[in-house]
């Protein structure tokens, strides 16, 4: 999948682990780690604007585009 999940990256750049995150933003640490894997089909912006929030970052920080070989070409 194009859409690469940062948030382990950012996490440790924080020094944030993730069941502080979790607690934090209002969401299970099995989610958490759902998200990190790319294991999600989508994020609520609610729960992103929250991410952004406890990790003072921006959503491009987090989720980043990358084409596959077909899509580039």
């Amino acid at each position: 999948m194009p859409i690469v999940v940062n948030l382990d990256v950012m996490l440790a750049k924080r020094k944030v682990r993730s069941r502080d995150l979790a607690e934090q933003v209002g969401i299970t640490e099995q989610n958490i780690s759902l998200l990190k894997s790319g294991k999600v089909k989508g994020v609520r912006f609610d729960t992103l604007e929250k991410i952004c929030a406890v990790l003072d970052c921006q959503p491009g920080d987090i989720l980043e585009y990358r084409p596959t070989e077909e899509e580039k070409g």
